[in-house]
């Protein structure tokens, strides 16, 4: 059962770095699988240890709960319905100005006005998309057991 788990959250991994959505590579390079084993289950784990993932995955404020389609239904995900500010030092002129954010700019420097950002899923539609694949590595692994 250990390769059959193996393999399926390779699987997993594999998908979830071609649909992470890439700026500078960052988040795609963060992906990483682990494998739990006690005497009772063997649990696959993929994961990101960046915590903008889940904003990416989800969507933030009023843009992320319009479109958040492909996220996990099990998910209760609360959006903040109000614009909030970010410092230039937090996200960067390159990057805001891409977005053409509103800013004004204070004695303490740039800040930008922000009110979400669609859902970009890419951990669970990995998961879903590859269900079958994973179930017939537990048939072979079964199979070749008995």
């Amino acid at each position: 059962m250990h390769d059959a788990v193996s393999k399926s959250i390779k699987t997993v991994q594999a998908e979830a770095k071609t649909r992470c959505p890439v700026n500078d590579g960052e988040l795609r390079g963060s992906i990483y699988t682990a494998i739990e084993t006690s005497s009772e289950k063997i649990v696959g784990i993929c994961y990101t240890n960046k915590k903008y993932a889940q904003y990416v995955e989800f969507g933030t404020g009023p843009k992320g709960q319009k479109q958040h389609a492909g996220i996990s239904p099990d998910v209760a995900y609360a959006y903040v319905q109000s614009p909030w500010w970010i410092h230039e030092s937090m996200i960067g002129r390159k990057t805001a100005e891409k977005y053409k954010w509103f800013y004004v700019d204070t004695p303490d420097g740039r800040f930008y006005q922000c009110t979400g950002q669609a859902a970009q899923p890419f951990l669970y539609p990995a998961l879903k998309n590859n269900e079958l694949e994973i179930a017939h590595y537990f048939e072979e692994a079964i199979e070749k057991n008995l």
